[in-house]
């Protein structure tokens, strides 16, 4: 049960007791996640009842994902936020360099992103660049969480019509074919 910030704790329990009778439920846990009432009790729960299954990777892996796909997914994530609803999701973001300097302390990243119309593409530019700096900043401070150094980062905007429709594109875009 959520949201049982909003309640009595009277009606928690009438509640309860209605589930009760629907359907045999193995546990019942209130919980208020804006309170953070109970969660912990909640996840406890939840992992007793799990099965321990197959451990695919190594215990320090966190994605099957190469770093350049997670930074591209990066950039993409802030102009798609940035932007709202300026610009349909018709975007995409090519890494084109990503480079440690020599004295390992920055990663020097250029990407582009990819976008449809000529209009879309002083959108995500903005006036006087205040859009595209907007996305980078935000980007980048993801990234240096990510990759634990500091990075310095480029980024273009070109268009690409209907790159969409294009199968070589979309596949060198690193879209996969959905067959």
């Amino acid at each position: 049960m959520n949201k049982t910030d909003t309640v009595t704790e009277e009606e928690i329990f009438k509640a309860i007791d209605t589930y009760k009778e629907v359907y045999d439920f193995k546990e019942i846990v209130p919980v208020s996640a804006l309170k953070d009432k109970n969660t912990d009790e909640l996840m406890k729960i939840i992992f007793a009842y799990l099965q321990e299954g197959p451990q695919y990777y190594d215990a320090d892996t966190i994605t099957d994902q190469p770093e350049r796909a997670i930074v591209a997914e990066m950039i993409r994530e802030k102009a798609l936020r940035c932007l709202d609803k300026e610009i349909p999701h018709g975007i995409a973001v090519v890494i084109d360099r990503m480079k440690d300097r020599e004295d390992g302390r920055i990663m020097d990243i250029e990407a582009t992103i990819i976008c449809e119309r000529d209009s879309h593409k002083g959108i995500i530019i903005g006036k006087q660049g205040s859009m595209l700096k907007k996305i980078g900043t935000l980007a980048r401070k993801d990234m240096e969480n990510l990759l634990d150094t500091k990075v310095n980062l480029k980024l273009w905007v070109k268009v690409k019509k209907d790159w969409r429709d294009s199968e070589y594109l979309l596949k060198n875009y690193g879209y996969q074919s959905t067959e």
